[in-house]
């Protein structure tokens, strides 16, 4: 467990993650991160991943395209 602590930075707040931190959760400089609540109620922090947007559009697009099929399976 870490404590890290909220700064100032410019006209945001910020942490700043250890480099271990980095380290496991294989980040550098530039990479995106996500931040989700667990069921729990706790926070969690994972590595974003660049497909997911572009992975969640294709998906978007082909449940409209096959909207009246996937209906039908559904019953």
């Amino acid at each position: 467990m870490q404590h890290l602590k909220v700064r100032k930075i410019g006209n945001s707040l910020g942490v700043v993650l250890p480099k271990e931190t980095l380290a496991l959760l294989g980040v550098g400089e530039g990479d995106e991160l996500i931040v989700s609540e667990a069921p729990n109620g706790e926070m969690r922090i994972t590595r974003g991943e660049v497909d997911l947007d572009r992975q969640l559009e294709a998906a978007r697009r082909g449940m409209k395209r096959y909207r009246n099929a996937l209906r039908e399976l559904a019953k």
